[in-house]
C-alpha cells in the first residue's frame, strides 16, 4: 500500500469487529488509549456484499477518525485489524483483504473472522477457546504453538444450531404447535403472545407471514425462552439444554483438535446471547466443558470482541504489555 505516513498516522491502528447484528471500530494509540470510536449495523460481506462491506465499514472508520479528532488523510494508520463475521473460508479472506487493501486506511492490514478477535479480548494472550452466540454461532481455538481450529459459520448448511435467530425460531415453533394442539402445552405459548402483544400466536404467524412484522423480530425472542426456561417450564428448558450441550460440544471438539484437554486452556464465551443467558446457564456449560478439559477456566468475556482487533493491531505494532494492558482495563464492562 503506498504512500507516506502521515503526521501521527504512525502511532495509531484501525481496529474492526463486524458482527452480523452490529459493527464496532476504534481507533487506538500505540500506548493503548481509545481515541475515537464508532458502531453502525452489521458488514459481514457475506450478508451485504463485499463492496457494500466496504463502503459500511470506511464510513465507520471515518466517523471514529473524526470523533478522535484526526486527519482523514490517508493513510489513517500505521496498522488495521479488521475481523468480521462471514469470513469462514482462506478466499473470503482474501478478497475482502484486498478491497480493504485498496482503500489505503493504513499501510499494513489484517484480516480475520470475528470469533479470533473474542478470544483475543477475553484471554490473556489470544490463545485457548471462543465461542461465540449472537445471531448465529461459532467457536475457534488456537494452540500455544500456533495451531488453529476453527468451523464455517454458515448456517445448516454447514452443521450450525443454536444461534439466536434459531433459538427465537425454536420460541415460536414450540409456542404455535401448543396453541394448535401438535404439540404440549408450554408457558412459550402466552409469552410469545404478550411480547408481540398479539390476541394469538397465530396472529404473530400472519403478521409475520404479510411482512408487518420483520423476520428480525424473531431473534427478540431469545431471551424470552432463556426466561420461560429459568421460570420452570419443561419445553423452553429442553431448548436450553440443547442450547447447552451445542455451546459445549463445540469448546469440545475444539479442545481435542487442538490437543489441549490436559492443559489449562482459557475458554471464552461472548456474544449477545450468552452474555444474556445468567450463571445457571453458563454454570451448566462450565460443568460440560471440565469434564473434557478439567484444569480449563471459563468465563464470559468482560470487553467487547472489537478490543480483541485492537490487541491484536497492537501485537502486529509491538506495543508494549502495558499498552495493552492499559487498553483492557479501560474498555472492562462494568
Amino acid at each position: 500500500m503506498g504512500g507516506g505516513m502521515t503526521a501521527g498516522s504512525q502511532d495509531v491502528v484501525v481496529a474492526i469487529d463486524g458482527g452480523n447484528s452490529k459493527t464496532d471500530v476504534l481507533i487506538v494509540s500505540r500506548d493503548g488509549r481509545v481515541l475515537g470510536q464508532s458502531r453502525g449495523p452489521g458488514a459481514s460481506p457475506q450478508n451485504i456484499g463485499v463492496d457494500g462491506s466496504v463502503q459500511a465499514l470506511e464510513k465507520l472508520v471515518l466517523e471514529a477518525l473524526r470523533g478522535a479528532g484526526l486527519p482523514d488523510e490517508r493513510p489513517f494508520a500505521i496498522h488495521t485489524s479488521a475481523y468480521l463475521a462471514g469470513l469462514d473460508f482462506p478466499r473470503e479472506e482474501a478478497i475482502l483483504h484486498a478491497a480493504l487493501a485498496a482503500r489505503g486506511w493504513s499501510d499494513t492490514l489484517i484480516v480475520g473472522n470475528d470469533t479470533l478477535a473474542l478470544l483475543r479480548a477475553g484471554s490473556s494472550d489470544g490463545t485457548g477457546v471462543a465461542v461465540v452466540c449472537g445471531a448465529g454461532i461459532n467457536g475457534a481455538g488456537v494452540s500455544a504453538d500456533g495451531r488453529e481450529h476453527r468451523f464455517p459459520a454458515l448456517g445448516k448448511i454447514s452443521g450450525d444450531w443454536g444461534g439466536g435467530y434459531r433459538l427465537g425460531e425454536e420460541a415460536l415453533w414450540w409456542a404455535v404447535r401448543a396453541e394448535d394442539g401438535r404439540g404440549p402445552g408450554t408457558a412459550l405459548q402466552a409469552a410469545v403472545t404478550a411480547h408481540f402483544k398479539a390476541s394469538s400466536v397465530l396472529e404473530v404467524v400472519q403478521r409475520l407471514h404479510f411482512e408487518e412484522l420483520h423476520s428480525d423480530a424473531i431473534h427478540g425472542l431469545c431471551p424470552l425462552l432463556f426466561a420461560v426456561a429459568a421460570g420452570g417450564d419443561e419445553v423452553a428448558q429442553d431448548v436450553v439444554d440443547r442450547f447447552v450441550e451445542e455451546v459445549a460440544l463445540l469448546v469440545s471438539v475444539i479442545l481435542r483438535r487442538l490437543e489441549l484437554t490436559e492443559e489449562a486452556p482459557e475458554v471464552i464465551l461472548g456474544g449477545g446471547v450468552l452474555t444474556g443467558v445468567g450463571e445457571q446457564v453458563i454454570a451448566e456449560i462450565e460443568r460440560r466443558c471440565l469434564k473434557v478439559a478439567p484444569q480449563a477456566s471459563i468465563q464470559v468475556v468482560d470487553v467487547a470482541p472489537v478490543v480483541g482487533a485492537a490487541l491484536f493491531a497492537l501485537d502486529t505494532i509491538g506495543a508494549s504489555g502495558t499498552a495493552k494492558a492499559a487498553l483492557k482495563a479501560a474498555t472492562k464492562r462494568v
